[in-house]
């Protein structure tokens, strides 16, 4: 399981022209999930995430964890993308939906995350605040 998080300004989600869900202040995360995959690796990662101190605290350290701030979740079978063997990305390590979907529910509950639709073609806008990206894997 791979976590792109971004500390963020805002975000938003957009499906079929419909915003479905949108932050302030928070982290936006895009979840990739594997067939290896289970709820403890996903629990896990979600409270990795909560735990994550990417913030300013008190002082203007980067040190302060999500707290009271938002989550926005993003279904992204992408990061698993393999392209060592040319141009074309292979997604064979991505987990089937059948098997991605209650696990990626599972992480947007545990973090009471808002999310995009699972499967669906979104629109994500951000404003990256930092910037602060990280790269989480459990």
């Amino acid at each position: 399981m791979r976590a792109l998080v971004q500390r963020v300004a805002w975000a938003t989600v957009v499906v079929d022209g419909r915003e479905v869900g949108s932050i302030g202040d928070g982290l936006c995360v895009f979840l990739g999930i594997t067939a290896d995959d289970d709820i403890a690796r996903t629990d896990r990662l979600a409270e990795k995430v909560r735990q994550l101190r990417v913030f300013e605290d008190e002082t203007g350290r980067m040190n302060a964890p999500l707290g009271d701030r938002k989550v926005l979740c993003v279904s992204q079978f992408t990061l698993y993308a393999d392209t060592r063997r040319g141009n074309r990305p292979s997604f064979v390590q991505a987990a089937p939906a059948d098997l991605a979907r209650p696990l990626y529910e599972r992480f947007c509950d545990v973090l009471d995350a808002r999310r995009g639709v699972f499967g669906a073609r979104m629109t994500v806008t951000l404003v990256n605040d930092g910037p602060v990206t990280l790269m989480l894997e459990v």
